[in-house]
């Protein structure tokens, strides 16, 4: 299976889910419009509108607001990273300049609050609204508050795994929760159907972005932004957690200090880098990554064995091995 074979089984219903994005993103604005142009062109692997569509096609028959929906869910995760550019001061995503880069940070909060307005929009026009705006108004308090307490820990330095694993539920999981649900929703899912979709989309989001951190450790130019970005910001993630996990108490205290000052000290940036990977820091991450991604299939166990089932069984599992 592949990323185009669920692509191809999800017809016709991904081209509708696209030619809503593309509607939605019409300006009579040059500027934005051409920018809403090159952002979509660039939009990566669409896994949100692909699971959320899975989910529906899992449950029943996917329809119009499935796929407003999908639509909406990917323009609130674009929406969020050119805001998480802008306060991040990234100057690449996905192997190009960010809008932030191109047209400065003023310009980007801008396009960002452009493309969340249209996701609004497609699901306000839609049968589900009511329980469907609670869900991408939750997903987002989440977001700013797990952007928050980051914030919060990085100044700190004292970020546990319990922290670790709140920030990114809130950051990440949190999108992916209200892609699965809204599926869900849009064909009339049953509680305990809700409850399952939820229960996987939350893990398979953890999962998705302990492999993410793994990668700012282990990975190569072909993932589009810089590596090692997280010590530069003074992040805790998975990886280093679990080295600190086989350090001695007094060599924690040691490393946390350096953290501190990794901002200013480039040249600790490479000494925890190298103390991750030489004291099982990306081993800890991977056993932890592969009972999240295990739990998750566990959770699909609720759904009847379709191929949409595979499909999201499938994509459970690919996030384990990507490289990108």
């Amino acid at each position: 299976m592949t990323r185009e074979d669920i692509i191809s089984y999800l017809e016709p219903f991904w081209g509708r889910t696209l030619s809503f994005m593309k509607e939605a993103l019409r300006s009579d604005v040059p500027l934005l419009d051409s920018v809403n142009e090159s952002v979509a062109g660039a939009s990566g692997k669409m896994l949100r509108p692909m699971m959320s569509l899975l989910v529906a096609r899992a449950i029943g028959t996917p329809n119009d607001d499935s796929c407003r929906y999908a639509s909406a869910c990917e323009l609130l995760h674009n929406a969020t990273l050119m805001h998480d550019d802008v306060a991040d001061e990234s100057s690449r995503r996905r192997g190009r300049p960010t809008v932030s880069a191109l047209l400065g940070p003023s310009a980007a909060v801008l396009v960002g609050d452009f493309w969340l307005s249209k996701a609004v929009e497609l699901a306000a026009n839609s049968q589900h609204f009511v329980k469907v705006v609670k869900i991408f108004s939750k997903s987002l308090t989440d977001l700013a508050e797990g952007e928050m307490f980051q914030m919060e820990k990085a100044d700190s330095c004292d970020t546990d795994e319990e922290d670790y694993y709140r920030i990114i539920k809130c950051k990440t999981a949190s999108l992916f929760e209200a892609a699965g649900v809204s599926g869900a929703c849009s064909v009339d899912a049953g509680e305990a159907e809700v409850e399952a979709v939820r229960n996987f989309s939350v893990l398979y989001g953890m999962a998705f972005q302990i492999k993410d951190d793994i990668l700012d450790y282990t990975g190569t130019d072909e993932l589009g932004k810089p590596l090692g970005v997280d010590l530069r910001e003074k992040k805790i993630t998975l990886p280093l957690l679990g080295a600190l996990r086989n350090l001695p108490e007094s060599e924690r205290a040691r490393v946390r200090r350096m953290i501190c000052e990794a901002d200013k000290r480039p040249e600790y940036c490479r000494q925890l880098r190298e103390l991750t990977l030489s004291s099982g820091g990306i081993e800890y991450a991977l056993a932890r990554l592969d009972e999240f991604v295990g739990r998750a299939i566990e959770a699909l166990g609720a759904f009847a064995d379709t191929p949409a089932r595979e499909c999201l069984v499938y994509i459970a599992r690919q996030n384990a091995h990507r490289r990108i």
